[in-house]
């Protein structure tokens, strides 16, 4: 997955022209390390069709703030340069695409 910093963030995900799942994150956060494989692994599966970044809070945090993040894993899924919708906490593949579906509606 690619990282993604304050000075790119706009290119990568607000202008991206396929969906982005974006994995706000840190090092040490332990169901972050649990939740980056679940969204990797998706990312790949939907290869094409969605693309997943990710945000270090601990180096981003303005963005993390601009996105009201204040829990982490968080997931924030953008179309067409909008916040779609979001999730907190570590959430099973089946649970993600749950929310994948939902917010792909919107």
């Amino acid at each position: 997955m690619t990282k993604v910093t304050e000075e790119n963030f706009d290119k990568e995900v607000l202008q991206s022209q396929l969906p982005v799942l974006v994995d706000f994150y840190a090092d040490w956060c332990g169901p972050c390390q649990m939740m980056a494989p679940v969204v990797h692994q998706l990312a790949e599966d939907r290869a094409g069709e969605m693309k997943a970044v990710q945000v270090n809070v601990d180096e981003a945090q303005a963005l993390a703030v601009s996105f009201g993040v204040s829990s982490i894993p968080t997931l924030a899924y953008f179309r067409g340069g909008k916040l779609r919708g979001s999730s907190v906490g570590f959430l099973p593949r089946e649970a993600l695409e749950e929310k994948l579906t939902e917010w792909e509606r919107d």
